[in-house]
């Protein structure tokens, strides 16, 4: 099919066609080489799989001619599209250790060394402040505090990387630090709850496609769901709730929380066939912007295999726990945390999806990065307020 224009050039309209359809959105990525392209003519969408022979499409202008239809032309352009995007894609946010030394009451820069302080296990220098006058150890986070920020941060990396509280334990004390599992746990109920209203404050860039899922566990005996958002292109773990019932729990308020953090709402809505998932879909979400696919099977073309490895990296946790103990457990958004800024993901050759989603966390100890630039966020915010009143 082609025709031709004024120069007298030959125009593929196929192709043409197919970069319309790509341009208006109408491409569903349901896996790395399997889309989904909706009919032009028709209320039905088309798959379009690529093959040892190349890509192949389910539209009869395909299955009849053998010809490249305007679907196949979509995909590659859309497919284009999406790796210069992602070639290209700025870093909106870049989170670096806490260097500056600044004066805690006045934010004053005019500071001197002023003698040692010593606690449990470390020395830390004092300074004074030459404006205001105030004595201060440079501790950010970790103020009154017997450990050092080195056995808390690899507390929490040893922990949330598999390891179970007493081999945690176990670790620290060869390092020396003599604290009990229960310290242990204490750390990581304090530091998640500074670092989760940070982390929820920055932003990320989100892809058009998301994901969803549940999971069930344990929480003292009694069986739980974990329903989880994520992110398809980039991993990012958006939003999670927990609730009692697999198919009838209202999972509105994880959709809603979800649309807030990344600020817009997906083209496209992958899941299970749940129906709680597709009454979420129709009052959290606009059916004319947002399309929901809920045919995904555990095997087969169209499956959910990305959220089934975040599933896993969750399950592997819970099974080193044998069942969480507690229903309000900081475990879980300390998973989100350790799974969206800290781990490194080979799907996305080497970065975090906090990374792949524009929010670069530097430093080699990223716990330390990010409870730093949190007390520092909180205690601006209190400066602020204090301020105001």
């Amino acid at each position: 099919m082609s025709s031709t224009n004024n120069s007298g050039e030959q125009i593929n309209m196929r192709e043409v066609r197919g970069r319309e359809i790509s341009l208006i959105g109408e491409i569903a990525r349901l896996e790395h080489d399997l889309y989904s392209v909706k009919s032009q003519t028709r209320n039905e969408y088309y798959q379009v799989i690529k093959t040892e022979s190349g890509w192949r499409c389910s539209c009869p202008d395909h299955v009849w001619r053998d010809k490249k239809c305007k679907h196949i032309f979509a995909v590659e352009f859309s497919s284009k599209l999406r790796l210069e995007v992602a070639k290209g894609q700025a870093i909106r946010k870049v989170i670096s250790p806490i260097g500056k030394l600044v004066c805690p009451k006045c934010n004053s820069e005019n500071v001197v060394k002023h003698g040692l302080t010593h606690n449990k296990y470390d020395d830390l220098q004092r300074y004074s402040c030459k404006v205001c006058g105030k004595r201060f150890s440079f501790n950010l986070g970790f103020e009154k505090l017997h450990a050092s920020p080195q056995a808390v941060t690899q507390a929490l990396q040893l922990y949330f990387s598999g390891e179970s509280l007493r081999n945690t334990q176990n670790f620290l004390i060869l390092q020396g630090v003599n604290v009990g599992y229960s310290t242990i746990f204490r750390w990581i109920g304090k530091f998640v709850k500074l670092m989760k209203g940070y982390v929820e404050s920055i932003g990320f860039n989100a892809s058009p496609t998301w994901r969803t899922d549940e999971l069930y566990f344990k929480v003292k005996g009694d069986m739980k769901y974990l329903f989880s958002m994520m992110d398809d292109q980039t991993r990012f773990w958006i939003a999670q709730q927990v609730a009692d019932h697999e198919g009838e729990s209202d999972v509105r308020p994880m959709f809603r929380e979800a649309r807030e953090l990344a600020g817009i709402e997906p083209r496209t809505l992958i899941s299970d066939g749940a129906p709680n998932f597709h009454t979420a879909y129709k009052r959290e979400f606009s059916p004319e912007m947002t399309r929901h696919i809920s045919e995904i099977a555990l095997d087969g073309e169209r499956h959910n295999n990305k959220m089934e490895r975040m599933n896993g990296e969750i399950r592997d946790r819970e099974k080193t726990m044998r069942g969480l103990k507690v229903e309000n457990t900081p475990i879980l958004p300390g998973l989100q945390i350790y799974h969206n800024f800290v781990r490194p993901h080979e799907s996305l050759n080497g970065k975090t999806p906090a990374e792949a989603s524009g929010v670069k966390v530097e430093g080699a100890d990223k716990f330390l990065t990010l409870i730093q630039n949190a007390a520092m966020s909180k205690r601006e915010t209190q400066r602020k307020s204090g301020a105001v009143s």
